[in-house]
């Protein structure tokens, strides 16, 4: 199993720009697949991005040349860069080990407009 810690979260005015972080520990962490999601009040949860062990990545289209993720595999750390932010990207943000399913507790982001 993976245990994972998001943090980086934070109140932001519309066109500014944010980094999450999720650090992992308990699993080898360089292997596994990982995936950036949010959860906005009153939906569903929605996948953001994701990046294989070898660093291929992929975007929801909502978010596709804005956000940015990336890995430090001796760090055990993924990051997310989100710039261009807009209200609507407003949620609470989790980190996802896409080989165990482990969800972190997820961090909160907020934009202004």
């Amino acid at each position: 199993q993976v245990q994972l810690v998001e943090s980086g979260g934070g109140l932001v005015q519309a066109g500014g720009s944010l980094r999450l972080s999720c650090a992992a520990s308990g699993s080898v962490f360089n292997v596994n697949g990982m995936g950036w999601y949010r959860q906005a009040p009153g939906k569903q949860r929605e996948f953001v991005a994701l990046i294989t062990s070898d660093g291929s990545t992929d975007y929801a289209s909502s978010v596709k040349g804005r956000f940015a993720i990336s890995r430090d595999n001796p760090k055990n750390t993924v990051y997310l860069q989100m710039n261009s932010l807009k209200p609507e990207d407003t949620a609470v943000y989790y980190c996802r080990d896409l080989h165990f399913g482990s969800w972190g507790q997820g961090t909160q982001v907020t934009v202004s407009s």
